[in-house]
């Protein structure tokens, strides 16, 4: 399993980015992986590094078709190979008692 932490949005587009942010977050929910949504960005588990590409790919075309010029994206990527994790277990172990 891999965790990401993604944020992908366009520059230059005005001051609202919500109408682009919606449309990655509809990509990201259509794909069937487990996702949060935070502030800044969506922590995502995806099974390998090509699903998270291809992901990360539909997500970008999808802000070109809605007509950013422009787009920044942000990844951080978390593969462990020693244990299993998921975005619950590594909130569940900063924030359990």
């Amino acid at each position: 399993m891999i965790l990401a932490q993604l944020s992908v949005y366009p520059i230059g587009e005005g001051v609202s980015m919500s109408r682009f942010v919606k449309k990655g977050v509809r990509i990201i929910e259509e794909s069937g992986y487990t996702y949060q949504i935070g502030g800044m960005s969506t922590g995502i588990e995806v099974p390998d590094m090509q699903s998270l590409f291809d992901l990360v790919n539909r997500i970008r075309q999808a802000q070109l078709d809605e007509g950013a010029r422009r787009i920044i994206i942000e990844l951080k990527v978390d593969e462990r190979h020693d244990k299993d994790a998921t975005l619950q277990s590594k909130i569940s172990s900063v924030s359990s008692s």
